[in-house]
């Protein structure tokens, strides 16, 4: 199975009013997902360096009746750069980005800024080259590496779908 949002997403015990941001959201999945799980009274903020795919995902999750989606556009790449207010996330989920982000030091010290103490950060990308993959990936350990440097602490690692491992850090 490829990676699936929803099953993911069980890792992070979404709740109702949670705060989540999703980095480098894309076309949605995880944003659409997380909105349905924290309700009327949570709020995902959907980030992306993209202004096309924003405009897309405000649209649809519009059509599904998603009103607690804001949509960022920002950086995640710079401290402050996501234009997310320091320990505002309950949530932070960043699936498929590791491997695109040119520097991943300011990435981990972006995420853990965003995220509350106690939060966590759900990491899920590439765990090889395969046809499928990008050309180059960010190994497993070296995320773990890189996220434990930045002082988060790992509290599990999954099978993310059969290309994709998942890792959860907390603040």
């Amino acid at each position: 199975m490829f990676s699936d949002p929803a099953t993911n997403l069980n890792k992070l015990g979404l709740i109702d009013g949670m705060k989540v941001v999703d980095v480098g959201a894309g076309s949605g999945f995880y944003s659409f997902e997380a909105a349905k799980r924290v309700g009327a009274s949570g709020r995902v903020y959907a980030v992306d360096v993209q202004k096309d795919l924003l405009e897309r995902l405000r649209s649809v999750g519009a059509s599904q009746g998603l009103r607690n989606i804001e949509v960022v556009w920002g950086n995640a790449e710079k401290i402050g750069g996501t234009k997310i207010r320091e320990s505002i996330a309950d949530r932070v989920i960043a699936s498929n980005v590791l491997f695109q982000i040119e520097k991943p030091d300011d990435f981990a010290l972006e995420m853990k800024r965003i995220t509350k103490h106690g939060g966590k950060v759900m990491v899920i990308d590439w765990s090889g080259v395969t046809a499928l993959s990008p050309k180059t990936v960010v190994p497993q350990a070296e995320a773990q590496a890189l996220f434990e440097k930045a002082g988060m602490k790992l509290e599990q690692s999954f099978e993310a779908g059969d290309h994709h491992y998942g890792l959860v850090f907390v603040r």
